[in-house]
């Protein structure tokens, strides 16, 4: 692999920054137009909440028809980002760069006293950086954090629909393929159906907009969790169009995966493939569901019973009740589930799958510093009641 190559596809094209702009100026727009329930957030220390309009699968469904109609007018090319996506991921990169500076420079100037919005600096410019310093920094009365979270899945999904027609167009569409697309759109636009369901959880009430999040939204997000399609497998012509097509293949520079890689898997493969993913969106789902709907309402039945309480204030029913971070065990198997169709013939599908356990322990051992500081004895309750991280009986 010729390194110079990689860092030649690696270089930003205006057409990279235009579309880059008008993906998040459709999403701007739509986000504050559009029809969709508003749902109060966690209410924060000063006693504040925010608002927010959870109308992401309407946006969603809205631009994929959008585009849908601008491809058969032949105004845009649905290969566009599995042509050129190195390209597009070093937009992505550098705007992520750019914004986070912004927000740090903007944080250090704010006298805001409100839980949202007040600056916390620890005088390390890196780690400032890094983890940010307000909670919930907002660009003409949009919720950056909000935004970006939903920017980063819509656009995993975006890179995975140009994948597919790329394969479509091809004619490389496989079994493999065509798993690795249903398991990641449902996950996606269930994801967006219980949008709601995102205002309560960590990242959302607790950590601040840093390089961190942003980075991990807008480039990780979309670009590592759909690694399972991408090879490192490198082509180059004098092409130069990438959103508005000038050729039927604008940059064939990008190897995906299962396109260049066929997979024949077997009966008993896509079972058991069907089934990880499954059993995975039962719990994951399952689990964040009871937690979103506890802090609701603490009264309200968890699996037909009770809810069992731990000092008032920690769930230890239902899946609560099996592992005390079980919405993550939920979440790795439905990673694994996305790299599966790829079969063994490579760890490279597997990255994905891989990172996420190594960031979720990380991740784990966070929260229960905090909770431990947060709830003290009762935290040490529920650790007897509930003694497993993640999975019962292993971890």
């Amino acid at each position: 692999m010729d390194l110079g190559h990689v860092l030649h596809l690696l270089i930003p094209s205006w057409n990279s920054v235009a579309i880059l702009a008008l993906f998040f100026a459709y999403l701007a727009i739509a986000g504050s137009i559009l029809p969709g329930k508003v749902v109060p957030g966690a209410t924060l220390p000063d006693g504040s909440r925010l608002y927010y309009r959870c109308n992401g699968l309407l946006s969603l469904l809205l631009l994929v028809g959008l585009l849908g109609f601008g491809a058969k007018m032949d105004f845009v090319s649905l290969t566009a980002i599995s042509d050129r996506g190195f390209e597009l991921l070093s937009t992505t990169f550098l705007f992520s760069v750019l914004v986070t500076l912004v927000l740090y420079a903007a944080g250090c100037k704010s006298s805001n006293r409100g839980s949202s919005l007040k600056p916390h600096v620890t005088g390390n410019l890196l780690h400032d950086w890094w983890f940010g310093i307000q909670l919930n920094p907002q660009f003409m009365g949009i919720d950056l954090k909000f935004f970006f979270v939903r920017a980063g899945m819509m656009g995993w999904l975006f890179i995975n629909l140009s994948v597919l027609a790329r394969s479509i167009q091809d004619g490389t569409l496989s079994q493999s393929m065509i798993l690795f697309q249903l398991f990641c759109a449902l996950y996606i636009l269930d994801y967006f159906f219980h949008e709601e369901y995102m205002t309560s959880t960590w990242d959302i009430i607790a950590e601040r907009l840093g390089f961190m999040l942003v980075f991990g939204d807008l480039v990780w997000i979309p670009f590592t969790f759909s690694i399972q399609a991408c090879h490192l497998n490198y082509s180059l012509n004098n092409s130069t169009g990438f959103f508005f097509p000038t050729s039927p293949h604008p940059y064939d520079h990008t190897g995906w995966w299962l396109l260049s890689n066929k997979v024949e898997l077997g009966t008993a493969s896509v079972v058991a493939n069907c089934l990880t993913f499954l059993i995975g969106y039962m719990v994951f789902r399952g689990a964040n569901k009871q937690k979103h709907v506890f802090k609701k309402n603490p009264k309200a039945p968890i699996w037909g019973r009770p809810a069992r309480v731990i000092g008032g204030k920690l769930l230890a029913s239902g899946f609560w009740g099996i592992a005390r971070h079980c919405n993550y065990l939920g979440d790795l198997l439905l990673a694994l589930s996305f790299s599966l169709p790829c079969g063994i013939s490579s760890p490279v599908p597997y990255f994905y799958p891989i990172y996420l356990l190594i960031l979720l322990i990380w991740r784990e051992r966070r929260d229960e510093a905090r909770c431990a500081e947060k709830y003290k004895e009762i935290w040490a309750e529920y650790r007897k009641l509930v003694p497993w991280r993640i999975l019962p009986y292993v971890y």
